[in-house]
């Protein structure tokens, strides 16, 4: 067993804390592919003799390095079709931490696992009971529309561009698409390299109309369709809503899902 020295105490009794790595408190969360987080997150124990092998670069041992795995896709809800990888990286070189024989893994509050995240390290048997973070990258592979080639900005989208590919959507913050037809005619904001995903924020906003456009109003429920003619008071941006006045005088918000249509759901 080796004996390294002790952390610094922190001001909470009982618990030493190790400065945070670069980057560790960083996450991202697509928000298109729903991924639930769980309230709760099992401990995940390893032995002393596991953490003196600890190499000099911060690297984990194999053992620890699986808790840490475990820990953060037990935190995950179904993905679906997704595949997921985990990669544990590296504790800061520079903490000396002490002995311990029994290591607790957990998902630090506010963390999620996705992206770039982190994941909490704490003795909890020993002779001091420290507290470091690991940072992880979690990265969510699933087919998303990709460019087939490079693209200025300013692109006008073709089908001839686009293309299915395997992605990891949890490597920024912005959700990829995977509905060809919904990409054709948009334009670019900034230049794609090939075979990059197609990200929501790549886009420039489509108009579907301009205010004072005469639009067909749909109101959709469940079992039933209707629909009426209005006038759009503001344009319609894709994603954003719009307010229609219809016949009536009676204003109705609703959101543009087309060439001068506005669908309302209930």
């Amino acid at each position: 067993m080796i004996s390294l020295p002790l952390l610094r105490q922190s001001s909470a009794p009982g618990y030493a804390q190790a400065p945070t790595p670069a980057g560790a408190g960083r996450h991202r969360r697509p928000s298109r592919l729903v991924v639930a987080l769980a309230v709760t997150v099992g401990l995940a124990m390893v032995t002393t003799a596991a953490w003196a092998d600890v190499a000099p670069d911060g690297t984990l041992p194999s053992a620890l390095s699986l808790r840490v795995i475990e820990v953060t896709r037990s935190a995950m809800a179904d993905v679906g079709d997704a595949r997921v990888e985990v990669l544990p990286g590296q504790l800061d070189p520079r903490l000396r931490l002490a002995a311990c024989q029994q290591i607790d893994a957990y998902l630090p509050p506010g963390s999620t696992p996705w992206g770039r995240t982190r994941i909490g390290l704490r003795c909890v048997s020993g002779p001091v009971a420290w507290n470091v973070y690991l940072p992880v990258t979690v990265k969510v592979w699933r087919q998303a529309i990709v460019s087939t080639a490079a693209l200025p900005a300013g692109t006008e989208l073709s089908a001839a561009d686009l293309q299915l590919a395997e992605v990891d959507v949890a490597g920024a913050a912005s959700p990829v698409h995977t509905e060809t037809s919904r990409l054709l005619g948009r334009r670019l904001i900034n230049a794609i390299g090939p075979g990059l995903p197609l990200r929501s924020d790549n886009l420039r906003a489509r108009q579907w109309f301009a205010a004072g456009d005469k639009v067909t109003l749909v109101y959709k429920g469940e079992g039933f369709e209707a629909s009426t003619d209005g006038q759009a008071i503001n344009s319609g941006m894709d994603g954003q809503p719009v307010r229609v006045r219809v016949d009536s005088g009676q204003v109705i918000t609703g959101m543009p899902t087309g060439e001068h249509r506005v669908e309302v759901r209930s």
